[in-house]
């Protein structure tokens, strides 16, 4: 199984499920949790995953932020409210 990572959508790098974990590993705990998260519930915005996740919303940035840095998660403008961003996997 593959997952498909990349800086952009124009730039698609394929990861295999197993690189996608070890680099999940290296992570903090606070974007580990997310990222489950975010497997069950995406596309989800900043406050939705302190909520889901019970987590503080500076937590939340902070473990976005690190997933974003791992290629691991992308964020697009919510289609509902174009001022939010939610948030994805990207595989």
């Amino acid at each position: 199984m593959s997952t498909r990572i990349g800086v952009n959508a124009n730039d698609p790098i394929e990861m295999s499920e197993s690189e996608y974990t070890d680099r999940l590993r290296e992570l903090p705990p606070s974007a580990k949790l997310v990222a489950k998260v975010l497997e069950t519930d995406a596309p989800l915005s900043q406050g939705q995953l302190a909520e889901e996740s019970l987590l503080p919303e500076r937590t939340v940035r902070y473990a976005l932020n690190r997933l974003e840095d791992t290629n691991l998660v992308e964020a697009r403008y919510s289609v509902r409210d174009a001022r939010k961003q939610v948030y994805s996997l990207t595989k």
